[in-house]
């Protein structure tokens, strides 16, 4: 398959590295110093196994350099979405599918306001990855373990074109599961996600400190569970236990864990947070749905959401 990552964080630069491993004709879309090292010497994948290298085949920031694609793995903040989706164009061809693995659930609709809507697929990726160094993709967890990507059209239809990519994430090593509910499947990883990247962040705390004190630990409940009530008004089938098992997921997590944003809040970078406690917020209100704690963190945070140093 002719792949490209848009762009080439955590999440496009791990799946660059294990297609183009596989044998997969992989393009990077990157951009600086993360640019700049790529072209030198490669990407290179540091896992708890030892470093995994691959040289693109392009590697570039202006897509126009690469051209029509098959897949476009599309992982920018969200902030940049509006952004990196007219910058793509040029890699949508009429067979074209991209494929969102952004935090949040509004990815697909944002990028079906730029992109034609056939091409624009929908997905979920559950991997700990980060730009550690310029050209370097770190991979955090246990020794072996893959990423998961679930990924389906947004109506559910079956697909060829994501089976095939289905089938090379596969043989790449990561899993991919079968989807028969895109929707439930990403609105499930945002329960979670919409407690972790709020409380972690606006508490300025790890996992640890969560389950230290029961406070924060009723914060995190409260959040999922206004975010399961959000989903259930806005008629997305989650399974019942869904908070119960994100919980149980918590109480034994590694205590040092943390949501992305919490690492972009020390970083001083731009926030997520209007697509993530921000969107519960505003899509409760759309329904009639209250989310007292999600719309607290939302404005605890909103002085941090352009990026501020100290």
């Amino acid at each position: 398959m002719r792949i490209a990552t848009m762009a080439t964080g955590g999440i496009g630069g791990y799946l660059a590295v294990k297609l183009g491993l596989a044998g997969h004709d992989v393009a990077c879309v990157a951009r600086g110093a993360h640019l700049q090292a790529i072209r030198a010497a490669g990407l290179r994948l540091d896992t708890a196994r030892g470093p995994e290298m691959f040289t693109p085949a392009i590697a570039t920031d202006a897509p126009g350099d690469i051209g029509p694609v098959d897949v476009v793995i599309f992982g920018v903040k969200g902030n940049g979405l509006e952004t990196a989706a007219a910058a793509c164009r040029p890699l949508i061809g009429p067979d074209t599918v991209v494929v969102p693995f952004l935090n949040g659930v509004e990815a697909a609709d944002r990028l079906q306001a730029i992109l034609p809507a056939q091409n624009v697929a929908n997905g979920v990726a559950y991997v700990f990855t980060t730009i550690t160094a310029p050209g370097v993709i770190g991979q955090t967890g246990k020794p072996g373990m893959q990423g998961r990507f679930v990924f389906g059209e947004r109506d559910n239809a079956p697909s060829p074109r994501l089976a095939a990519l289905r089938e090379a994430i596969r043989l790449a090593g990561p899993e991919a599961p079968d989807v028969t509910d895109i929707d439930a499947d990403v609105w499930t990883k945002f329960v979670l996600f919409s407690a972790m990247s709020g409380v972690t962040a606006g508490a300025r705390c790890r996992i640890g400190d969560i389950r230290a004190h029961p406070e924060l630990m009723a914060l995190f409940e409260n959040v999922m569970r206004e975010t399961e009530a959000v989903a259930r008004a806005r008629n997305v089938v989650l399974s019942p236990e869904v908070v119960d098992k994100h919980l149980a997921f918590i109480a034994t997590a590694p205590a040092d864990a943390r949501a992305s944003t919490s690492v972009d809040l020390e970083k001083g970078a731009p926030l997520e947070t209007p697509w993530l406690n921000g969107a519960v917020a505003r899509l409760g209100a759309e329904v009639g749905v209250p989310t007292p704690a999600n719309a607290a963190i939302s404005a605890l945070l909103a002085p941090y959401v352009a990026g501020r140093a100290g």
